[in-house]
Parts: C-alpha cells; structure tokens; sequence
C-alpha cells in the first residue's frame, strides 16, 4: 500500500448516488486513498491504517460520476490553443470547478507548425495527467462549414499532414475532427483508426452515402451533431441521418440553449439514447467569464448575454460548463438524472477507452465525484480522491 493509499478515509453518506444501475437513495460512497472503496458499515469509523475517517452528512443532495468532456478549448481566460502550460492549467482549473474532472484539450485550426508546436507542450500535460489527451478540431474540416475556424487556413487531410499532428501529439492525440467528404477523407478516417485515434466526423458537406463510408472505415463520433453540417433533409439525408443511426458512433451535443433547439436535442437523444451521446461544452476561453472580447485561434470572439459569436454572428464555441449541461437537461430538457450523468459522464469515458477508470462510481475506479445541491448546483468536486470544491 502507498503512502497516498493509505491516507484518511472519507464517507459520504446520505445522498442520492448515481450509479450505473440507477439512483441509490440515501446512498453511500466510500473514498480510500485516489479511490472508490467497498462501501463503509455505520459502525466502521476507524478509518485506515490508524487515520480517522472524514464523513459527511449529504442528506438531501446528489452524488454523480466526475464529468468528462471530450471537446473544450479553453475557460477562464485562457486558451488551449495559446499552447503554454499556464493557459492550459487556468482552463483546466475552471472546467475543474464546475465538476469537469477528466477533459482533452481541443484545438482551433491553425498552420500545421502552429498546431505542432501546440501538441507537443499539450502532451506534456497528459503525460503528468492534467489532461486526458488532445483533440485536433480543424485543419481537415470543410470551408462551407468551418464555423469559427479561420478558413485561410484549412486544407485536405493528406496522410503526411495527419502523421505529423499525430506524431506532434507524442501518442497523447484522441480524436481528430475530419471532413470526410475532402481529398484523402477517407484514408484520413483509416489512418486514424489504424493510430489509435478516434475519428470524428464534423465541420462536413458529406452526403449520407459519404459519411457511411466514413464510419466503415474507422469513424466512431460526431462532433457537435447539426452544427457545422447540412441539415437533415427527407431525400437528401445528409451525415446527420447516417451518424444518428449507427450504433457505433457516439454523437457530441452541445446543451446551452443557443446550439441546439429544444426539440431537436430530444430527436437526438431519442435515435441515439444515453448510452451514444456526450454532452459536450466546445467551450471557449470566456467559460466561467463574463461578456467581452476573447480569442479563439487567431479569430477574435465577441461574447454577449453568454453567447460568443464571430462578427458576422456565427457562433463561435460556447461558454458553457458541464454543470450547467446536466443542471438543463434535468430542469428544462425532463431527462433522468441517471440519463444525463451517462451523457456527462459514463458514455464520454467509455468512447475515450477510460472507463475502467472513471465515468461512473464504481468500486475500484478512480475517486472522480461532483456534489450536488437539491438544485443540481455544484458543492463539492473530488478528484482522484482530492477535494477541488470541498461541500
């Protein structure tokens, strides 16, 4: 046992746990060392090896899983993009905080050179475990849907162009945003599958028939369905149909009230249910900030009432918070808590290939857990069995 493993125990006791087989009502968590334990008998307060245990009284609040976000660019401030370990840190801190305790680091287009040398001081932050690894959004993405993405900047996926991101990345690179309709989509698709990579389909003009081709080749997400795509069409169904319906893919949704309307987050979640969506925040650097004036790449972002937008009124990311994300699905959306935890949480860590660590509270997975009040507002973030946000 390391010295770590064998610090103070901790009990929460009295709230409603989200587990992977439903809510436990006046539920406990037992938390030993960076881990969830078995949990602890009311007359077991001795602790370990001679500490005592810590408990606290949760009654009337929820427990869920740490949330896991597959696509953010950045919060507080700061960018992932700025390709320094100070901005990197401030982003994470404040995702931290609002219960995000796994994340990638996503990227904006920008010159190969650039993006390398973003990669390479990002991969450091994974290889110490700040991050969970890096998605590459852009340069591969098409010019008719590039979104906030400079389109001076883009270009096919050629495989040179690919291996040297993936090489940049020093193995840490998890999912890349492609266009599969482009020059080399395709191989691009393969050769990421063949990488370890998980390719995600976005920023497209692709048909139906394209993206299926995609997916056979290797694709396993969508990055932020609806957005940066056509639109679903009855003759012409596009890559919305084809991504929705194949249970291989896990599809990416942005839960803010500006990106998706109401009705069709529904549609969504019907095709694809709990277990195929991740709520995602394709939060920029004004998460966690107020209105004003913020980088995203090279493009400058104007943020007003929360929503960022270029100047000629694309939106431009987001400025959510998972917290909020869960807080809207159960208040205003009517899914079940355990529903949104495994969008949040579980479904994310599983597409990650991390599951047998965290997304869920289960004996012997990492001690990743958010507080909750009765209002879904954060009171306590514990990562790896360390209070971020003590309740």
């Amino acid at each position: 046992m390391t010295a770590t493993d064998a610090r103070a125990r901790t009990v929460l006791a009295g709230a409603h746990v989200v587990r992977p087989g439903g809510v436990d009502e006046g539920g406990r968590v037992t938390v030993e060392g960076s881990r969830i334990a078995a949990n602890a008998t009311a007359d077991n307060r001795d602790g370990v090896a001679g500490h005592a245990t810590e408990t606290h009284d949760l009654t009337g609040h929820w427990i869920v899983p740490g949330f896991v976000d597959i696509h953010v660019h950045g919060g507080g401030g700061a960018s992932f993009s700025a390709g320094t370990a100070e901005e990197a840190l401030t982003a994470i801190d404040t995702h931290r905080r609002h219960g995000t305790t796994t994340m990638l680091a996503s990227t904006v287009t920008g010159t190969l050179d650039d993006l390398a040398r973003q990669a390479g001081a990002l991969s450091e932050l994974v290889e110490q475990g700040d991050l969970a690894g890096l998605h590459f959004e852009g340069p591969f993405i098409s010019p008719g849907r590039c979104g906030a993405h400079d389109p001076d900047l883009l270009r096919a996926p050629e495989p040179d162009a690919v291996r040297r991101l993936l090489d940049a990345a020093r193995g840490t690179a998890r999912m890349m945003t492609v266009a599969p309709e482009l020059p080399g989509g395709i191989e691009a698709v393969r050769l990421l599958a063949e990488r370890g990579a998980i390719a995600a389909i976005g920023h497209t003009d692709a048909t139906y028939e394209t993206t299926r081709a995609a997916i056979e080749a290797g694709a396993r997400a969508a990055t932020h369905l609806f957005n940066a795509m056509p639109p679903l069409g009855h003759r012409a169904p596009g890559p919305v149909a084809a991504l929705l319906e194949d249970e291989r893919i896990t599809v990416e949704l942005v839960n803010d009230g500006t990106h998706l309307h109401p009705s069709v987050l529904r549609l969504a979640l019907r095709a694809a249910g709990p277990d195929r969506v991740a709520f995602i925040t394709d939060a920029m650097g004004a998460a966690g900030m107020g209105d004003g004036s913020y980088p995203l790449g090279p493009l400058r972002v104007e943020v007003s009432d929360g929503v960022a937008r270029l100047p000629d009124g694309t939106i431009a990311g987001s400025t959510l918070t998972l917290d909020h994300a869960l807080r809207r699905a159960v208040t205003v959306d009517g899914r079940p808590v355990d529903h949104a935890v495994r969008a949040l949480s579980t479904t994310p860590a599983r597409l990650l290939g991390i599951a047998d660590r965290t997304g869920s509270i289960e004996e012997g997975k990492d001690a990743d857990l958010v507080v909750l009040d009765a209002d879904f507002t954060v009171v306590g973030v514990m990562r790896r069995g360390e209070w971020l946000v003590k309740p």
